[in-house]
């Protein structure tokens, strides 16, 4: 997934309808992510006012639905934007955001394991008891 910042989307581009089966999101979603800024790009319109989008406004958008499903706020995904936007120059700014999300999700995923060993020491628990002492058929 490329940090470059789409490019404009010809009129015969993706319709919203097309992008959200394409990325899973809903058509509501890409609403909601146009008006949040999240695109690195403005949407294109038809004339009679349609959105186009590009297949890299597709990579984009898949970026940022990693990025949201890894826990990511809404308002870092729209700076990341904004850094990536503004170009050159960004670049410590943006591996600073990241570090700082990828640390929080490396927290999370030690939790994550803590939890499922308490859950698997609790199944094995169970099915010692029941080789023991099977359930009357």
């Amino acid at each position: 997934m490329d940090d470059t910042p789409p490019a404009p989307a010809p009129a015969t581009g993706l319709t919203i309808g097309q992008v959200a089966e394409r990325t899973g999101l809903s058509v509501h979603a890409l609403r909601f992510y146009e008006r949040e800024g999240i695109l690195a790009e403005p949407v294109r319109r038809t004339a009679g006012g349609g959105r186009r989008y590009t297949e890299s406004d597709v990579e984009w958008l898949n970026l940022c639905i990693v990025l949201r499903a890894s826990g990511m706020p809404i308002p870092d995904i729209r700076r990341y934007t904004e850094l990536v936007r503004a170009g050159v120059g960004t670049e410590p700014d943006r591996l600073a955001l990241l570090r700082a999300h990828e640390t929080r999700v490396l927290g999370r995923l030690a939790e994550l394991q803590r939890s499922l060993d308490i859950v698997q020491y609790k199944v094995a628990v169970y099915e010692d008891h029941l080789e023991q002492h099977p359930a009357p058929c």
